[in-house]
């Protein structure tokens, strides 16, 4: 079922809309088509059609990341504008090097493999951040105002409008690499405050023309800053960079009227999100249990201050019919209904998942939820 954005909005700020929201959150991952073509699924199963997932039709006013290629489509860009054309290196059947558009040499495994991995990042020092910092300042292509009306007109039809900001630590984790960046935050916290800086500089001049053609409704942060074993940033960092990043460009969105800010974190999150929730978060996804994320508990412990996408887990499509329905009546109690959630699993469907399985999780959850069983329609992604 397509929801309506005022339906989408409503139900992330905790209204009841007299329904509940199940979705797929971001697809398969590689080699499940494979598989279930072997276990006789058809092309209609394969591409998610047959099970006719709920979704809010959307458009990007921007979604910029340092690995994108390509901002035609999008009306207002915030991410690095550095003048490098993408080159194929080398590509052969077990994985692709490409040059990209931060100059860096990136290989993706294709069996594998759905995100690219930087072999080596631009920066290390200031010295080397004052050299590509013009990529990141305003200018005034950045802005396409017609395409911006175009969006409008599209958000007038019922399209739920999204800006995508530059990660606080996702973005400065490109130019650097994981562990550059940790070390960087004590030794060389000037550049990551410069850093961070710009990139709200920046994104404020842009937002301040996009507002004045249309109404952002969400506002999107990609940051991938924790695992099993925890978040990579600590209280202080958030506190001390990653906070007055947020608070700048969500203050000003929400005083145009925009109430949603989702968060994609992965990993266990537990011990940062009343930072993030003083950074202006009011959403977050995948909530993986896999790490130790419980949906349930989260809610019991933050009530109406966390809108959750995401919290089944994926591995459950693995074990039995009873374990998918043990998973489903846990994740789908009471306690987690009448808005403010939206059902799907905790990531990309894993290899290893039996079509029958998921066949049996998708009219299992809609019975819990009182949605129709039987409905077709097409996969679209929910990733924000």
């Amino acid at each position: 079922m397509v929801w309506r954005r005022d339906e989408y909005i409503a139900h992330m700020g905790f209204e009841y809309t007299g329904k509940e929201m199940f979705c797929e959150l971001l697809g398969p991952l590689v080699g499940l088509k494979e598989e279930w073509q072997a276990q006789g699924a058809t092309e209609e199963e394969i591409s998610l059609f047959a099970f006719g997932w709920d979704s809010v039709m959307n458009v990007w006013i921007c979604n910029d990341s340092a690995a994108m290629e390509g901002h035609s489509q999008f009306g207002a860009r915030l991410g690095p504008i550095s003048g490098i054309a993408p080159v194929v290196l080398e590509d052969n059947a077990e994985y692709r090097i490409v040059r990209d558009v931060l100059g860096r040499r990136t290989k993706l495994c294709k069996s594998s493999g759905t995100v690219p991995l930087p072999l080596e990042y631009p920066v290390k020092t200031m010295d080397d951040w004052q050299r590509i910092k013009p990529w990141y300042e305003y200018r005034e292509d950045r802005v396409n105002r017609e395409k911006l009306l175009s969006m409008k007109r599209q958000q007038e039809q019922g399209c739920l409008t999204i800006v995508g900001v530059l990660g606080g630590f996702d973005e400065p984790r490109q130019l650097m690499g994981e562990e550059e960046l940790c070390v960087s935050f004590y030794e060389q916290p000037e550049m990551i405050e410069d850093m961070l800086g710009t990139f709200a500089d920046t994104a404020l001049r842009v937002l301040e023309r996009v507002v004045e053609v249309l109404q952002v409704d969400c506002l999107f942060a990609h940051e991938d800053l924790a695992g099993k074993s925890g978040p990579l940033v600590g209280p202080k960092q958030i506190r001390q960079f990653i906070l007055p990043y947020y608070r700048r460009i969500w203050d000003f969105l929400s005083s145009h009227g925009t109430t949603i800010f989702s968060q994609d974190s992965d990993g266990m999150i537990d011990p940062v999100i009343d930072d993030f929730l003083a950074c202006g978060i009011n959403a977050s996804f995948p909530f993986e249990p896999g790490a130790g994320m419980d949906m349930v508990r989260t809610r019991k412990n933050y009530g109406r201050k966390l809108a959750i996408k995401g919290g089944i887990d994926k591995y459950a499509l693995m074990g039995t019919k009873e374990e998918i329905r043990r998973e489903l009546e846990y994740k789908m109690c009471g306690t987690m209904r009448g808005g403010g959630t939206i059902f799907c699993l905790d990531h990309r469907i894993p290899n290893g998942v039996p079509v029958e399985n998921y066949r049996y999780y998708v009219r299992t959850g809609r019975e819990i939820l009182g949605l129709p069983v039987e409905q077709v329609g097409p996969f679209v992604w929910m990733g924000f």
